[in-house]
């Protein structure tokens, strides 16, 4: 089956003519003394600068035995070429621009937004994902990026992720919020971090306490493990599962629990293999590891243990605690109390039991 394809490259009708010229052994000045025309006008027809109009065509068939026709299907065929071409040039400019504020690609990967072969479209879906009604206004947000010394992040990854955690936030309805109520419940949601199954209990603990709860993965590059900032008056808590181990979601959670909790105000997006870098950072990690394992009783296992740990010891320490051994050892794994391969068979994943909430 054949197909009609317009050609890469259109010829300009000065040139179609520069070669007329040239099969004839004429000058531009022996064509312009022919027609009666300036040199000049000769000149900048076959420059491209001057457009053949119908007059000059009739003028050019006589000149050189063809029709009129010809020059001004040339001269209608490189002008649509040129228009085409300019906006060809115009949406490669613009996609670009759009390729540079957002991750295009995975936003469409994580179905975001839709593929779209308009460039109007990409452009509107864009706009709508981030809330603006065009791509000159700037998305800001009040906040504190913890990033690891080792990675450098893609900004402009993180905000689309910000974005949309914000987005699916505004689409729940929780009850109205009360920090002190939220810290009295702590012990109620830390009941479930005995029995692996247990953590499917948590978002709608969280919901019933006011607070917004989400599991969005992460985008390539943002190397994020959670996030807590305020939808209005309520807030937020959002998981990646980046590291889909038992005790990793746990220390996120809390971390991100205790930013509310202990009433930091502004947005926390957090790496969190980053150094501690302040002492809010450092007061939300203290609270979450106080949380999780009572600093006093984990020390005199320690003790007790003289740095000797046995899958059995910390089985039984961990029940003790009301705690999934894998948060134990996720701890010692942490603090280098044990070296980071030993017993991982007990750093069990959490996506299995949270995948309903993942969106």
């Amino acid at each position: 089956m054949s197909q009609n394809l317009a050609p890469a490259r259109v010829p300009t009708p000065g040139k179609i003519l520069s070669r007329e010229l040239e099969a004839r052994g004429w000058t531009q000045k022996d064509l312009a003394e022919i027609m009666g025309r300036p040199v000049q006008t000769i000149n900048e027809i076959i420059r491209g600068s001057k457009q053949i109009t119908p007059e000059t065509a009739i003028e050019l068939s006589q000149a050189l035995g063809t029709s009129p026709e010809f020059w001004t299907n040339l001269e209608a065929k490189y002008r649509l070429h040129l228009v085409g071409k300019e906006k060809k040039e115009q949406d490669i400019a613009r996609k670009s621009r759009l390729y540079t504020i957002a991750p295009i690609s995975e936003l469409i990967k994580n179905k975001w937004i839709q593929a779209a072969d308009s460039i109007d479209e990409l452009e509107r879906q864009v706009c709508d994902f981030f809330g603006v009604s065009s791509l000159d206004e700037t998305h800001q947000l009040d906040v504190n990026f913890r990033c690891s010394e080792y990675r450098q992040p893609e900004i402009t990854s993180r905000i689309a992720w910000i974005k949309r955690v914000e987005n699916l936030a505004k689409q729940q309805t929780v009850a109205s919020f009360e920090r002190k109520k939220l810290e009295t419940a702590i012990p109620e949601i830390l009941a479930c971090a005995q029995e692996v199954e247990s953590v499917v209990r948590i978002p709608q603990l969280l919901t019933d306490l006011g607070v917004h709860f989400l599991i969005v993965p992460h985008l390539s590059k943002t190397y994020l493990d959670g996030a807590a900032f305020y939808l209005n008056s309520n807030p937020v808590i959002a998981l990646t599962l980046r590291y889909d181990r038992i005790d990793s979601f746990w220390f996120t959670l809390m971390h991100e629990l205790a930013h509310i909790v202990l009433g930091h105000q502004g947005a926390y997006f957090d790496n969190l293999d980053a150094l501690e870098d302040n002492d809010k950072e450092m007061e939300a990690n203290e609270k979450a590891a106080g949380w999780l394992i009572n600093p006093q009783t984990l020390n005199e296992f320690i003790i007790r243990s003289k740095k000797v740990f046995s899958r059995k010891a910390i089985e039984e320490f961990s029940h003790s605690q009301n705690r999934h051994p894998g948060i134990i050892i996720g701890r010692l794994h942490h603090d280098n109390l044990i070296p980071h391969k030993n017993m991982r068979s007990l750093l069990v994943r959490v996506s299995p039991i949270l995948g309903h909430f993942t969106e």
